[in-house]
């Protein structure tokens, strides 16, 4: 299974509508978001994507309810748990807010606006970066395929 991971888009229309294109470009079974979608209107074109999407609230989701209504139910607060591709996954924003001695094969997590990739113990750790490109001048998503575990970085601008 091939899985779109995504965090931190913050409004910007131009990297969020170029993910999406992506995402269905490379026929992902999924996309997976890890917070700070910020205004239900931005959040709306992930319901563009051609696969299952679930997120989670970051920090900067104040429309709770908005967001919840736009995507349809699939925002959920973190952590949220899931099993894809056989594979469990938590999905979370701030690593910080992560419960200690989890047991998960994958962790999604963003807030740092900073790609990072990186085994400990059993679980895989990562973190997209920023798709919004605001801190760090270049967004950026990733593709994680949960038969090899590889991650396939890309940047959106």
């Amino acid at each position: 299974m091939r899985i779109g991971l995504i965090s931190d888009t913050h409004d910007n229309m131009t990297a969020i509508k170029k993910a999406v294109k992506y995402f269905n470009e490379q026929n992902v079974d999924a996309v997976l978001h890890a917070g700070d979608f910020i205004a239900p209107f931005a959040a709306d074109e992930f319901n563009k994507l051609n696969c299952y999407f679930i997120g989670v609230f970051g920090n900067n989701d104040g429309e709770v309810q908005g967001l919840t209504n736009t995507l349809k139910g699939r925002v959920y607060m973190p952590p949220k748990e899931i099993i894809l591709g056989s594979k469990k996954i938590i999905i979370v924003h701030d690593i910080k807010r992560l419960p200690k001695n989890i047991d998960a094969d994958i962790v999604i997590y963003g807030h740092l606006h900073k790609q990072k990739i990186e085994k400990i113990g059993k679980t895989l750790y990562i973190n997209p970066g920023e798709a919004c490109g605001w801190l760090t001048g270049t967004g950026t998503v990733a593709i994680l395929d949960t038969e090899t575990m590889e991650v396939t970085e890309y940047e959106l601008c």
